[in-house]
């Protein structure tokens, strides 16, 4: 049998059981986010960079990944639990959702349900790639089905909001609690809503004072969208792991049976 103990970390009210045994499976804080995650929206970052750190270290696996690259698909561990990583690629279309990577992640995302393995949304896009080139791809259909596979899906789902999530792009990410998620988290200071303020003071046509108005909106918006859209809270990007993995041992722990392989048939657009 696992023993566990208690460790409290001074930086935070929380404590958490730390696994005694081999490898990287237990909790513990990741500070280097802060160093890899720019403040600045429109900065670029990695995103293998914060997988490869949050869950357990040499677990990771991507799957398909020379398509569909704005989306990553990787089965990794987290506190030795296997789980299925959904996250967008800030490096290619600014994490923008294209036809090829939503085509991507809907058929991961079924496999994974079928398998019952946990998914983890890691939010983090200007929304769905626009454009008549992108609406001769698919992207509408293609969108659609990633949404239809994320909301029927029965395993635990978590999801954490980086810096941005706007329109559908949030939805297909989990971002909706109401979609059957175990857990939402957001940081603080992530832009959220219909589209960002620079897009909407163009298309009202605001003036400067506007303008300054929707951006501080803007700024507030995660703070808003935890009370109004029922996310469970606002975390440091140090926490993370540490959140995501007492959020998924809960939701693993209600689990009233041995999970079988099981096949998941839907209509899909």
């Amino acid at each position: 049998m696992v023993r566990t103990y208690l460790r409290y970390f001074p930086s935070s009210a929380w404590s958490y059981p730390m696994s005694v045994g081999n490898g990287d499976d237990d909790f513990r804080l990741v500070p280097e986010l802060l160093d890899i995650i720019p403040r600045n929206g429109r900065r670029v970052y990695n995103m293998h960079d914060v997988i490869e750190l949050v869950f357990d270290e040499g677990s990771c696996f991507e799957v398909q990944p020379g398509f569909g690259q704005s989306l990553i698909c990787t089965l990794a561990r987290l506190g030795g639990h296997p789980v299925a990583v959904v996250a967008n690629q800030p490096l290619v279309l600014a994490g923008s959702l294209d036809s090829d990577g939503a085509d991507k992640a809907s058929h991961f995302i079924t496999v994974a349900d079928s398998f019952h393995l946990p998914l983890v949304f890691l939010a983090d896009n200007p929304g769905v790639m626009p454009g008549s080139h992108s609406e001769q791809q698919g992207i509408l259909r293609s969108g659609a089905r990633m949404f239809a596979a994320q909301t029927q899906a029965r395993v635990p789902k978590l999801t954490v909001t980086i810096r941005k999530a706007y329109g559908f792009g949030s939805m297909v990410m989990g971002m909706i609690p109401f979609d059957g998620q175990s857990a939402t988290f957001t940081f603080p200071g992530a832009t959220m809503g219909a589209m960002g303020s620079a897009a909407m003071s163009r298309a009202r046509g605001s003036d400067i004072e506007e303008a300054a108005r929707l951006r501080q909106l803007e700024v507030e918006a995660s703070y808003r969208m935890a009370q109004s859209f029922g996310q469970d809270e606002l975390i440091s990007p140090v926490e993370t792991r540490n959140r995501l993995l007492r959020s998924l041992e809960r939701a693993l722990y209600r689990r009233q049976a041995t999970p079988e392989p099981a096949a998941r048939i839907a209509i899909v657009p």
